[in-house]
């Protein structure tokens, strides 16, 4: 690792504080809204295990507190474990985000570490409606899954997401309710990835922090804004360190375009996207109008 005084760290905007590793495009699951396009065909990518590490110790090194594992699925990767593992020892906070369709022993016994949370995804107390959404039958294997992170008390968050028209959302956070859930969010359907609907995506759904203390890196190398941005790429680990991306005219281009474009973000909580305060990442409050109070670091259900 670099010594302090060779950090370097973003000349603009927050400091960097949160990332996103998607470690993995392959997914069991075929959801009708994934934001990233993502399902049983994918690949883990041009991004090694010893890619992994190496930019974990450099996202420490620049100041940030959390990183977070998403795919695709984070758990169909082998090397899951081992890369919380590194983090941790990099005295980094960590979120698993994952359908938690199936869990091995020894990852509940990694998700049971301290600093480790979880995060997952819900759509309805009623299997079929759950299965239409996710085009497999997950309803199961997830609540189950999700009473054992209770159980184990395991740090969870869970995200309901409004994808069907009539979608029984009211009785599918009942169940979370039940199960012990305490952090529980809510988010309508972005129209991204394979949700969009549209041959180009609108930067109206975003929510309006892109690139604010947090970035997404992806299996290819990529570096976003954020997850839902990857239309805008700003540049690839694999060819050039992220500290010397974060400082390059494509990153200070991007960042200024939604600057300008965002220009409604005020009233929203600027930590909405971030774990560390309940994520929200509801799209930018005009016209959605579905963002936090200002100050409000709590579920927010709508």
């Amino acid at each position: 690792m670099s010594a302090a005084a060779d950090v370097v760290r973003p000349p603009h905007h927050q400091q960097l504080r949160f990332v996103s590793f998607e470690i993995t495009g392959r997914c069991q699951l075929e959801c009708v809204h994934c934001y990233a396009d993502r399902g049983p065909s994918g690949t883990h990518g041009r991004m090694t295990t010893l890619d992994w590490t190496r930019l974990i110790d450099e996202v420490y090194d620049m100041g940030v507190s959390m990183v977070q594992f998403i795919g695709g699925e984070p758990t169909l990767h082998n090397d899951l474990p081992d890369m919380i593992e590194h983090a941790l020892a990099r005295h980094l906070a960590v979120e698993v985000y994952t359908n938690l369709v199936h869990v091995t022993p020894k990852l509940w016994e990694v998700f049971a570490r301290p600093g480790v949370r979880l995060a997952t995804s819900w759509y309805s107390d009623n299997a079929k409606e759950h299965a239409a959404v996710t085009r497999r039958s997950s309803h199961s294997p997830t609540r189950a899954n999700i009473a054992e992170a209770v159980r184990r008390s395991i740090p969870i968050r869970v995200g309901l997401v409004g994808v069907l028209k009539d979608q029984r959302v009211a009785k599918a956070r009942q169940v979370l309710v039940d199960l012990g859930v305490e952090d529980i969010g809510y988010d309508d359907l972005r129209h991204v990835g394979r949700g969009a609907g549209q041959p180009n995506p609108d930067i109206s759904q975003l929510c309006g922090h892109c690139a604010q203390g947090k970035l997404a890196i992806g299996s290819s190398g990529a570096v976003w804004p954020c997850v839902f941005s990857r239309w805008l790429p700003v540049g690839n680990v694999l060819v050039e360190p992220l500290s010397a991306i974060l400082r390059g005219s494509r990153y200070l281009s991007v960042v200024a375009e939604l600057d300008a474009t965002l220009t409604t973000k005020l009233p929203c909580v600027p930590d909405m996207c971030d774990p560390q305060c309940g994520p929200s990442c509801s799209p930018a409050c005009p016209p959605s109008n579905n963002c936090r109070p200002v100050g409000a670091c709590v579920p927010w259900y709508r």
